[in-house]
């Protein structure tokens, strides 16, 4: 059966009173270390460390008590460890766990618009289950950790402080748009005669990061169309200052160059899309130190929907270049970036929207290595992860994928296995 039409036997009005379902476990929980405190080896054919450098090929990565302890040529024999050797991975590469920076948890890639209203008219008890199969998909394709964007009711969040699986979950609850302007289906404006900073110090949330909209969305019907800011520089400043009073970041929904040139300037942690943002913003996000989370592969979904709905494309696929574009100069920049896919936007598919978005990176310039950088690294210093490097004093948290380096990105969807922090999630095949 489909992921949708699993959801629709699932979905159920608001008023429904369905008890709510466990959440889905991983078929396997394995812990790498055995009670003796022995250590682990798992030999790699190839390894893409996450630092965006050269391949290593033939090594063995020694774990123990959840965390890795040393990497050695596999012809090396480690010394001081009685190691256990995991079943072969030889003809394996090994990539550390991948981060989804940027998706919508509450929301389904179906490009079916009345489906989508009455996944957003659905019951929390409903929505628990759907974020649960969409942090499977996710896990199933090596994404070991998302951060969501937000939502009108604030669900995604509601449920990852219930989620004790083993995809991390960092929420946004609802962000925060101004009175009138876009923004409705993820989040609200401030409240009565409340500005952006006040609204949110009043607010209790105990939400792992902040969403502010500060500009409308990409027009498909003309290209290069852009919308006034939100906010203005001293009001999204002074947001900035509010967030960091509750030691709280920023992401910043933002297309076009004064929206972007804003946040930027307020030193937000992340622009999130920055489609018609301009070189001046890339090189001024380069000085700031801000992320950017491109999500590229919302404008190829769009042009592959419309393509498939006999509607035009033209401006989705010349926007999709546009950004493509962006990112070449980005790259050459040094802007730091984070793979984000904004999955749950029509066409978009949680987990497996990964892999569109890594090709379109390497299609902008970005070398595998550089590509999985921006998906793991980078992704972890955004939520503030330990994990995201295969090094010694890391996390044991990678994955496995079949064949070498030249399977990837595809090769996510053959996983062979997925470790988190030492527990084996799955082991396939």
């Amino acid at each position: 059966m489909s992921l949708l039409s699993r959801i629709l036997n699932r979905v159920t009005p608001r008023s429904s009173a369905a008890a709510p379902a466990p959440w889905p476990q991983a078929p396997q929980s394995i812990r790498v270390s055995g009670g003796d405190g022995g250590a682990l080896t798992i030999r790699a054919g190839w390894l893409i460390d996450g630092r965006g450098g050269p391949v290593r090929r033939n090594v063995r990565i020694v774990a123990k008590d959840g965390g890795i302890v040393g990497l050695w040529d596999a012809s090396a024999e480690p010394e001081g460890f009685a190691a256990e050797v995991l079943p072969d991975y030889s003809g394996c590469t090994v990539i550390p766990g991948l981060v989804d920076s940027h998706v919508h948890l509450t929301l389904s890639g179906s490009a079916d618009e009345e489906f989508r209203k009455r996944l957003r008219a659905a019951s929390y008890e409903s929505i628990r289950r759907v974020i649960g199969d969409h942090l499977q998909d996710h896990l199933n394709h090596g994404v070991v950790a998302v951060r969501d964007g937000g939502g009108t009711r604030g669900y995604a969040l509601r449920c990852a402080r219930g989620y004790s699986g083993p995809v991390r979950v960092c929420a946004a609850g609802r962000a925060w748009h101004r009175e009138g302007r876009y923004g409705r289906l993820i989040g609200r404006p401030p409240g009565k005669g409340l500005g952006l900073a006040e609204a949110i110090r009043q607010d209790d949330e105990p939400v792992d990061h902040l969403k502010i909209v500060n500009s409308g969305l990409n027009s498909l019907t003309e290209y290069g169309k852009q919308s006034a800011p939100q906010f203005d520089l001293r009001q999204m400043s002074a947001a900035v200052k509010a967030a960091a009073e509750r030691g709280l970041s920023i992401m910043v929904h933002a297309n076009g160059a004064e929206p972007v040139r804003i946040a930027v300037a307020a030193v937000c942690r992340s622009i999130e899309h920055g489609f018609f943002m301009g070189k001046d913003n890339l090189a001024r996000m380069a000085d700031q130190g801000v992320t950017w989370v491109p999500t590229v592969v919302t404008m190829s979904a769009y042009a592959r929907i419309f393509e498939q709905t006999g509607r035009n494309p033209d401006v989705a696929l010349r926007t999709l270049d546009h950004q493509l574009e962006q990112l070449a100069i980005a790259r050459l920049r040094g802007v730091r970036l984070a793979l984000g896919t904004d999955s749950g936007s029509p066409g978009v598919d949680h987990g497996a929207a990964v892999i569109e978005e890594m090709k379109h990176l390497m299609q902008a310039g970005y070398s595998l290595p550089e590509a999985i950088h921006c998906a793991t690294l980078n992704g972890a210093r955004l939520i503030g992860g330990e994990f995201g490097l295969i090094e010694p004093g890391r996390p044991a948290t990678f994955v496995i994928v079949e064949g070498g380096p030249s399977t990837l990105p595809e090769g996510l969807r053959k996983i062979r296995a997925v470790f988190i922090c030492g527990i084996k999630q799955f082991e396939a095949g």
